[in-house]
């Protein structure tokens, strides 16, 4: 019969139960568990010099050769992994179908609790009820916020890398580990004929106790509990499509070691200006339309490079997208999509190029509907394409950041000191900037509102949250 897994590893952190999930594995004649294979501070487990023939330096060498080992045990072998272990490994796990994955989570404050009262007795694993060290835990606010956004995070990381690759985990709860048939299902899954009659009764559960019986600073757990968002009431949802990273955007000056990374419907043409002034060359000299390997090329030589992006304010950014984009029919708008919100979205603007009549009214009110349209295009509710002139700045710098993470994120009402602290650091003299005009006949000053600020605020919500955007001013 063919193994439906070469390995498995057991998911899990610190005081979540997996030592005593591993000695239940260990318990089945066909499965090996072998520790915490992958610890940065040891190899299996404290005080040992190889696991499965392969020392601790040949693992920090070659983690790979390892899993090799794993691999190749007798009958089916795996060990623990826990969100700090070494991170070389872990794409390799997640990519491999073959490699079973076991996922052991436990609520995050009993564990916390349990882990401060292990670091306060010395005492992580308890065999003899009467050598029971007894301790309460002090509860750290901040310590347990830290631990639990470290373990979500994982998680969810974990969650993703399965959902992405079609594979699916074995989940286990703490309190699932003293349930004798989730034991015996887990080693069906691996595809082992034995079954367990019971549990292991080596090792005990150490702290029993109510977790409000267990913290010696109950009133200031409780008080840092209560400011816990649990539910992420507070979180603003995210829809928006993943972008690309939009390399062929990004400008590098002629001579100077400075990269721009643009945010389309910004002020890309004041920036270009300003760069093709710092080298004294024409903006027809500015390098551009990159590639992965040009861009690392350029990176390469240009030493000591710095690279910077400027955000726009949101109600300015999505003016200058409809205005340029949307109301007019000129060369560079979006036909298409115009005759689209026209039809499905009732965008009201002529079909054709707007004249001398359509006025500051008439623009605040298609402005309006472009920015309704924006909403629900972000939050994935049009079947119209999330372009990148409206795209939210904070989804582009996150696709950016997956090729280039910019030195300096600058605001435009702040360029011109911004601009010349980026020459200062590529050791140049900086040129003033030229104010770049927003698109369109009329100026947003006579189109802009309580209304229009309100609507891009529902529009561009973690744009205003991440950067703490102000009303806008003018």
């Amino acid at each position: 019969m063919t193994k439906p897994f070469d390995y498995f590893v057991v998911f899990a952190e610190m005081r979540t139960g997996s030592n005593f999930l591993e000695a239940n594995l260990n318990a089945f004649p066909g499965i090996s568990c072998v520790g915490e294979a992958f610890n940065p501070h040891f190899i299996g487990y404290p005080n040992r010099e190889e696991c499965l023939g392969v020392s601790e330096e040949q693992r920090n060498r070659d983690p790979m050769a390892l899993i090799h080992a794993v691999k190749h045990a007798q009958g089916i072998a795996g060990f623990r992994f826990f969100h700090d272990h070494d991170q070389r490994v872990l794409q390799p796990m997640l990519d491999d179908p073959r490699c079973a994955k076991i996922i052991l989570t436990r609520n995050p404050l009993d564990s916390y609790v349990s882990w401060k009262i292990a670091q306060a007795t010395g005492q992580w694993k308890l065999t003899n009820v009467a050598k029971r060290k007894d301790a309460k835990a002090r509860f750290d606010g901040r310590e347990f916020r830290a631990h639990v956004e470290a373990l979500q995070d994982f998680q969810v990381s974990l969650m993703r890398a399965l959902q992405t690759s079609g594979q699916t985990a074995f989940y286990v709860a703490y309190e699932d580990l003293q349930d004798v048939g989730v034991m015996n299902g887990i080693a069906a899954w691996l595809g082992q004929p034995d079954r367990l009659e019971e549990l292991d009764k080596n090792l005990k559960r150490q702290n029993p106790e109510p977790v409000t019986a267990k913290v010696e600073n109950l009133g200031e757990m409780e008080k840092a509990l209560a400011g816990l968002d649990r539910f992420n009431l507070t979180r603003t949802p995210n829809f928006e499509p993943r972008r690309g990273a939009g390399l062929p955007s990004f400008v590098a000056c002629a001579r100077a070691p400075l990269l721009f990374l643009p945010i389309r419907s910004g002020p890309e043409g004041a920036v270009r200006a300003w760069m093709a002034a710092l080298d004294g060359v024409g903006e027809d000299a500015l390098l551009s339309d990159f590639n992965q390997r040009s861009l690392r090329e350029w990176m390469q030589a240009a030493e000591g490079h710095r690279s910077f992006t400027v955000l726009r304010h949101p109600v300015a950014r999505a003016y200058n997208a409809f205005c340029s984009k949307i109301l007019t029919t000129e060369k560079g708008s979006f036909a298409g999509i115009r005759r689209t919100l026209r039809r499905v979205h009732k965008l009201p603007v002529p079909e054709g190029e707007p004249d001398a009549s359509f006025g500051p009214d008439e623009t605040r009110a298609a402005f309006l509907v472009f920015l309704d349209f924006v909403k629900a295009n972000l939050s994935g509710q049009s079947s119209v394409r999330c372009d990148s002139h409206w795209a939210s700045q904070a989804a582009t710098l996150q696709a950016m950041a997956s090729f280039a993470i910019p030195d300096v994120i600058l605001r435009e009402d702040e360029m011109e000191a911004g601009l010349g602290i980026a020459a200062a650091f590529v050791g140049r003299e900086a040129p003033g900037v030229q104010v770049e005009p927003l698109e369109g006949k009329i100026p947003l000053e006579q189109v802009y509102d309580a209304t229009v600020e309100a609507a891009a605020r529902e529009a561009y919500a973690r744009d205003y949250q991440m950067f703490g955007f102000r009303d806008w001013k003018g």
